[in-house]
């Protein structure tokens, strides 16, 4: 591993530190790219407007028009964190703008029945709940065949998406629905791209109430509080693992201070329960690491209905059940990615004779379980600092896979040239820079295994191949002290806004192994004695290391002390 140092401008740094930033956080937040102190403003005052999101508007006008005249709305949602809190947020938001007590409804797709998105399978799904309008959330851009098939039955389809079109060549091709809602469809200006599924649905919820106040339909000037839904659209945001742009990051912090607060939904607060979080001390890293693979470990081992009922009920009993038993369904989803991994890392002997991992892993066993691969790639990914695809055997006989990739190499660019390569290759693909999924015949995975690599090796440079981590820097003494690391914990971290990692170089005045596979480490920094740990290494450290680190606070018997969490050690 490579340690590098973030750019920190230091006028940058000044100037927030003299507009009254704490002097770290001014470093922090000008190595990220804040310039201003108006930039740091999270108030809801300054989120983009929904009128800048193409299709909004439109959007606005047809439900409003289908809430007022009581037609049947059925929501399709997908199988993750992101669209069971999309779906989440979509019902209650539509019940607070007036829908009619029986005329939503929701579907969610099996994973391994009916795959990603609103084929014409989930449409006769959805049918069987007699709608008028399919409404999905965090799908269904690229569902051409599905949205053909409900216009044909006489179905009306609202899409909410966030995940790219489809393509046909060089190509852009939409599906035919009424309204398209989603800031990466061509023509749309929305200056955050990187909204969640959860995050355009709340913005379309936005629409339709501004629609509805112009229409007279609130009285007295009274509205519905749509603010109350931001504890489902934090935790989505997050989870998701969208880059938490300067409009991503109020929405969180939004959600994070009504969760602090408690003032949250009865789900949310059963799901740090069973997570044994406490909800006064919230943090995006609670979302990311907690709450959200228990949502997730329903849609991948089980049925996402129960994440999905988690988040709407009211009923403080009732979500302490669901998320007991999604807590439940996360540890046997732990348990199967754990002898998925060890199955993985003997197949990786067999990649890498000579010791070196090719430029891109695609790696295939039939025990395989479908609902773990995209885990698993990411687990490897991390390890070996390669794109990886992992693949299980579907119950239609066809492999589906789930891919990860690292920075500057765009996953889902490399499926679309493999597919051109090799056109019989690939059924169906589709996803981001960083996260792709594909399916594909058994008898074809040599040659996908062949042409993924060859296309890594073409546009990977070997400097690409080995892993660095950027970090803040050293660390000044003063700046250890439980206040601070609490200081720290309250802002909004995620991805593309990383939270602080620092680097020094320390002396190892002791080390163990604690737990049978942590390091257990006392090290000399700044001339004081400091505890380390770092989770999931069991290697000893030379006397002196260069190691990266977070601050933690390590609560015992009452008594807090600050901790170095190792994150790695340079070369």
């Amino acid at each position: 591993m490579k340690i590098i140092l973030r750019e920190c401008p230091p006028r940058a740094a000044w100037a927030l530190e003299q507009a009254g930033v704490h002097p770290l956080l001014a470093r922090l937040y000008a190595a990220r790219g804040i310039a201003s102190k108006d930039e740091l403003d999270d108030s809801l005052a300054r989120l983009l407007p929904p009128t800048e999101l193409r299709g909004a508007t439109e959007a606005a006008r047809f439900l409003a028009d289908a809430i007022q005249q009581g037609r049947r709305l059925c929501v399709v949602a997908d199988y993750d964190c992101d669209g069971a809190t999309a779906c989440a947020v979509a019902l209650r938001g539509l019940r607070l703008l007036g829908a009619r007590p029986g005329t939503l409804s929701y579907v969610v797709p099996d994973r391994a029945v009916h795959g990603y998105g609103l084929s014409p399978a989930v449409v006769e799904l959805a049918r069987q709940q007699r709608p008028d309008v399919l409404v999905t959330v965090d799908n269904g851009i690229a569902s051409i065949e599905g949205v053909a098939a409900a216009r044909a039955h006489g179905l009306d389809v609202i899409i909410t998406d966030h995940h790219l079109p489809a393509m046909v060549g060089d190509r852009v091709v939409l599906p035919e629905a009424n309204v398209i809602v989603n800031p990466s469809q061509p023509g749309c200006g929305f200056a955050s791209k990187s909204l969640a599924g959860v995050g355009v649905m709340f913005y379309v919820l936005l629409a339709v109430r501004a629609e509805l106040r112009a229409r007279g339909a609130f009285a007295d000037g009274a509205q519905p509080r749509l603010d109350a839904l931001l504890d489902l659209v934090a935790l989505g945001t997050v989870a998701d693992v969208v880059k938490l742009d300067a409009n991503n990051r109020r929405l969180v912090a939004q959600g994070l201070k009504r969760i602090r607060a408690g003032r949250m939904h009865a789900g949310i607060a059963a799901l740090f329960a069973a997570a044994r979080r406490d909800p006064a001390r919230a943090t995006a890293f609670d979302f990311g690491f907690a709450l959200g693979p228990r949502i997730n470990a329903a849609g991948r081992l089980a049925d996402m209905t129960l994440g999905i009922e988690c988040l709407l009920t009211d009923d403080p009993q009732r979500a302490a059940e669901l998320a007991q038993t999604l807590d439940a369904i996360n540890r046997e989803r732990r348990d199967v990615e754990a002898g998925m991994r060890e199955q993985a890392e003997a197949m990786l002997e067999r990649l890498m004779p000579a010791g070196e991992p090719p430029a891109a892993l695609a790696i295939f066993d039939p025990d395989f379980h479908e609902g773990v691969v995209g885990i698993v790639a990411s687990r490897l990914k991390d390890q070996l600092h390669r794109p990886t695809f992992v693949f299980a055997l579907g119950q239609d006989g066809l492999l589906k896979g789930s891919g990860r990739s690292i920075p500057g190499f765009h996953l889902r660019d490399a499926l679309d040239l493999v597919s051109k390569r090799h056109p019989q290759v690939l059924k169906k693909f589709g996803g981001h820079a960083m996260a792709a999924g594909a399916t594909l015949a058994e008898e074809h995975f040599p040659t996908f295994e062949r042409a993924f690599q060859e296309v890594a090796d073409e546009w990977l440079e070997p400097h690409q191949l080995h892993r660095t981590l950027a970090t803040d820097g050293p660390l000044e003494p003063q700046w250890f002290v439980p206040e601070v690391v609490q200081v720290l914990e309250q802002q909004v971290w995620g991805q593309a806004f990383e939270a602080p990692v620092f680097s020094d170089e320390v002396e190892i005045v002791s080390q163990r192994i604690v737990g049978e596979r942590h390091l257990k480490l006392t090290v000399c920094h700044a001339g004081m004695l400091r505890e380390a740990i770092w989770f999931g290494r069991s290697e000893p450290l030379p006397p002196r290391a260069l190691l990266a680190y977070r601050l933690s606070l390590d609560e015992f018997n009452g008594n807090r002390r600050v901790q170095m969490v190792v994150e790695g050690v340079a070369d």
